[in-house]
């Protein structure tokens, strides 16, 4: 079914316009109106980076990009898929934050501060948290704690590396292939794309908000201790953490081919923006850049509600389900982004498929919402299920279902 009629039968048109307009957005001019559409002034960003991509997540609008799609080596930017991978297995109860996992000897001599880079300085025979792990893994890039996670996990870094690759691949990240769960160089087999990492980024904040909240904002990490029996205490590596407001994750990187990269994301006044920046000359370089696109998405743009989170806009048909349609809802609070100043017009629609085949999961994602103001590309956020719809082949479901796309009650 082409959404716009289900749009205009549901309803649903009324209800995103009344709420855009709520939000001092006006309309965009009706087909055939006598004033074209003049495209906005977008403000202007000018940067030597060579990977640059600025993506303010409320609305999906993509503010600044370049080489977005060039694939290069993360380095420890590879841990937050490896984070995303624990995290999604604790929310599906197949892991828990408390189960414990002990450093064996082989790890500890492969990946221990003298050999094998950043470190949380885990012992060999130190049976060590799921959830300590995710801090050392996060806030101090402990690529001890990220083998340990995986052989704890599958028995192997490489059993956990295939696990990986297959839950990228379900995310969408079409460029990105793991080749480690800690991001070390391993002969140019992991690499990615900004693209794919702001993906991650974005899906890890909304798939896991409790648990990202938790762990990527952590200003110090204390574990282990050194020679003299003193605790060790180490600063956590985002560059931009404690020094831009709002600044709340994700990870640095710096192979000699990508350079000083990271993957990083703050919020204020209820817009997050998420950025990555690769290919920069030394750690300074990467920190001014990273704070100067932020302060640039936050203060040259700016965003308008248009619809709050937990809105219903609308009912998609199901098809086999205990309920001939699911409504459609906004996970989150959903904005436009535009120009400081913007005055001109929008469009909005509900883009997808329909009838959904049951089972139908709450909160699963159902559709996008496009919204398209006057002059800018599309802009595009995910929508969800209100409730879940179970399956089943009984006659009088699909006589229901039947009787109600004839009616339409």
């Amino acid at each position: 079914m082409n959404f716009s009629r289900a749009l205009t039968r549901a309803g649903v048109t009324a209800v995103l316009f009344a709420a855009l307009s709520a939000a001092t957005l006006a309309p965009a001019p009706a087909r055939g109106d006598a004033t074209p559409a003049r495209p906005a002034t977008r403000p202007l960003y000018v940067t030597e980076a060579p990977i640059v991509m600025l993506k303010d997540a409320d609305s999906g609008a993509i503010l600044f990009s370049r080489g977005a799609d060039k694939r290069f080596a993360p380095a420890s930017m590879t841990k937050v898929m490896t984070a995303y991978v624990v995290l999604d297995l604790i929310a599906k109860g197949e892991l828990a934050h408390d189960q414990q996992f002990t450093m064996t000897e082989a790890l500890w001599k492969k990946w221990n501060g003298s050999t094998g880079g950043s470190t949380m300085f885990l012992r060999a025979g130190e049976k060590v948290s799921v959830d300590q792990l995710l801090k050392g893994l996060i806030t101090v890039s402990g690529n001890d704690a990220a083998a340990l996670l995986a052989a704890g996990i599958d028995g192997s870094e490489q059993a956990f590396v295939r696990r990986m690759n297959k839950v990228a691949a379900e995310l969408g990240m079409s460029s990105s292939r793991f080749g480690t769960p800690n991001g070390w160089p391993d002969g140019g087999v992991t690499k990615v794309s900004a693209a794919d990492l702001i993906t991650l980024a974005d899906r890890l904040i909304r798939d896991f908000p409790a648990d990202y909240d938790r762990y990527f904002a952590i200003p110090r990490l204390q574990h282990g201790k050194a020679p003299d029996g003193t605790p060790i205490v180490q600063p956590n590596r985002n560059p931009i953490l404690g020094r831009f407001a709002g600044a709340d994750g994700l990870k640095t990187g710096h192979t000699a081919e990508a350079g000083y990269c990271f993957l990083g994301s703050a919020r204020r006044d209820g817009r997050r923006l998420i950025m990555v920046v690769a290919g920069m000359g030394s750690e300074k370089a990467r920190r001014d850049e990273a704070e100067r696109l932020m302060r640039w998405g936050f203060e040259e743009w700016e965003g308008r509600l248009v619809a709050p989170a937990g809105k219903v806009v609308g009912h998609l048909d199901v098809n086999g389900g205990t309920a001939p349609m699911v409504p459609v809802e906004t996970p989150l609070p959903i904005r436009v982004t535009v120009p400081k100043g913007f005055s001109g017009g929008y469009r909005a629609v509900m883009r997808g498929r329909a009838p959904q085949s049951a089972p139908v999961g709450r909160r699963v994602k159902v559709a996008d919402l496009v919204v398209t103001p006057t002059g800018l590309p599309p802009q595009i956020t995910p929508l969800v299920a209100t409730s879940g719809v179970e399956a089943t082949d009984s006659l009088w479901s699909r006589s229901r279902t039947g009787l109600y796309r004839l009616t339409g009650r």
